[in-house]
């Protein structure tokens, strides 16, 4: 069993994966949904002893050891990590993979018949980008399985490759059964070699029954965090003012008050002079008598 406690991985810039605990069993498939890539690809590394966690502890059956861990685990199709090449020929691909398989066994340096043999004689002459996503799955997961040190498996993402996931859940159950990895010239009566099985996903597929588990939240399974209902969402939705239906006649009242009589509007005529300078405010001019009064005051006096 792999059984992950409280793993943190903080990054340089921010934390890579949030406080995550899971238990993954031999003989079934277990998902993991992790928002982001690089938070999938984080786990996904930390689940294989790839990448020492800031905190938190994960173990394969009773030993924390993380060289251990590396030694019996194997990491599939991660972007940026060992995710394959489209420019490489299928033949390249197993060549390179199987050199790196530490055992030594038959075919291991004869890359076609290898593939003759593990079923790929359709691949012989195409490219890796050629390939129908299952397909390319498949012939990864059974270069995994050349290493009969491997008891764990951690595919990284396969969802981004296609939004069907019948096609690679099944590649995947049959791996963790022991159908795939199986050793061609051993006995027909070898017990099957049943794997532990990790998928990490955007989003747990609908209908799976199977274990799964949400990065960084609580070690609930099966409890996936689902959308709320109509009824919820209505209840948690914040409250908006009501308004008032205004019918025309409502209309028309408010435009012309309650007795109906239009109010005239009054409209500010403009300025023809807007730029022109203010006038002087000039000082009254002080009372002089009339001409009258002068003429009069005149005749008196003579």
């Amino acid at each position: 069993m792999l059984t992950a406690n409280e793993l943190h991985i903080e990054g340089r810039r921010h934390t890579l994966l949030p406080s995550t605990t899971l238990e993954a069993s031999r003989g079934e498939v277990t998902l993991v949904q992790a928002d982001g890539q690089e938070r999938r690809t984080a786990l996904a590394l930390a689940l294989t002893g790839r990448m020492k966690p800031s905190s938190g502890t994960v173990a394969l059956g009773h030993s924390e050891s993380l060289a251990a861990l590396r030694h019996r685990s194997v990491i599939v199709d991660s972007p940026e990590v060992n995710a394959p090449e489209h420019h490489l020929t299928v033949r390249s691909l197993v060549s390179e993979d199987l050199a790196l398989v530490p055992l030594k066994f038959r075919d291991r340096t004869r890359p076609t018949a290898w593939l003759v043999n593990h079923g790929f004689r359709d691949v012989l002459d195409k490219w890796v980008e050629e390939l129908e996503p299952e397909r390319l799955l498949h012939l990864q997961l059974e270069l995994a399985l050349a290493d009969q040190f491997v008891e764990l498996v951690v595919v990284d993402s396969p969802d981004r490759h296609t939004a069907d996931p019948s096609g690679w859940l099944t590649l995947l159950e049959h791996t963790a059964a022991g159908k795939i990895g199986q050793v061609t010239d051993s006995p027909a009566d070898t017990p099957a070699r049943q794997l532990v099985v990790v998928v990490v996903v955007g989003r747990i597929p609908d209908g799976w029954n199977g274990p799964a588990f949400l990065a960084g939240d609580e070690p609930e399974q099966h409890h996936l965090e689902s959308e709320p209902s109509e009824g919820e969402a209505a209840e948690s939705a914040p409250l908006e003012p009501e308004l008032a239906d205004v019918g025309p006649e409502d209309e028309t009242e408010a435009a012309t008050g309650p007795k109906g009589e239009a109010e005239p509007e009054l409209t500010p005529k403009p300025d023809p002079y807007p730029n022109a300078a203010p006038e002087p405010q000039l000082d009254p001019a002080p009372e002089t008598a009339s001409e009258t009064e002068i003429t009069g005051e005149e005749g008196g006096d003579k």
